[in-house]
């Protein structure tokens, strides 16, 4: 089962989103979020944050709706993105998609990406999403569909990933280390419809990407 958390961050094109919309078993928004779901016409399951971003007029328009309505104090420990998570990750849901996670605010963007890690522990596969870009952690393996104009890179999150063996990538890895803060593993390219990724120790950032 599918949950789409969606944030306040930059949302360009609508559009692009529909897939994960259409897939969505549960939607959450926080906080601003509702600024982007109320262009797109989209009534969330839960509305959840401190409300500190998103006008009084708009916050009653989805409690009219009968939209589930988690308020939290303005002086918190999480963002409103990571308790949008953990309502969801409390559900049961265990594939989580945030969209509207990245922007200008560079502290916001890292934060939700590293709530990857966070998910990741717990056993959900989460994913950050935008019109560019799909980030996601592995710390085994995966199988990724190449897509038309994408390229993938492979970023340890951890001091270094060992054993990295890929397939159907134009520049091969066989068991190599890479150590956190080298660019070895950035931009490769699909040589295959799919690639596969694994690891036997640490923990990779996979990315598709797009100019």
């Amino acid at each position: 089962m599918l949950a789409v958390v969606v944030s306040s961050g930059n949302i360009i094109d609508y559009s692009y989103y529909d897939r994960f919309f259409k897939e969505a078993d549960f939607i959450i928004c926080a906080d601003g979020g509702a600024v982007h779901l109320k262009r797109m016409g989209i009534f969330p399951d839960v509305l959840a944050g401190d409300f500190d971003s998103i006008d009084n007029e708009l916050f009653q328009y989805y409690a009219q709706k009968s939209v589930e309505i988690i308020k939290y104090p303005v002086e918190k420990d999480m963002t409103d993105t990571e308790l949008a998570v953990e309502a969801a990750v409390e559900r049961g849901y265990r594939d989580i998609v945030i969209i509207g996670g990245t922007g200008t605010r560079l502290d916001h963007t890292l934060s939700n990406i590293f709530l990857l890690k966070k998910m990741l522990d717990r056993g959900v596969k989460g994913r950050v999403v935008n019109e560019q870009n799909e980030i996601f952690l592995i710390s085994d393996s995966v199988e990724i569909m190449a897509r038309e104009g994408y390229n993938l890179t492979l970023l340890p999150v951890t001091e270094k990933v060992e054993g990295i063996t890929t397939e159907g990538l134009y520049y091969p890895l066989r068991g190599e280390t890479i150590e956190m803060g080298s660019s070895r593993g950035v931009s490769n390219q699909f040589v295959a419809d799919k690639a596969q990724v694994s690891i036997t120790s640490g923990i990779l950032a996979v990315i598709l990407s797009k100019d």
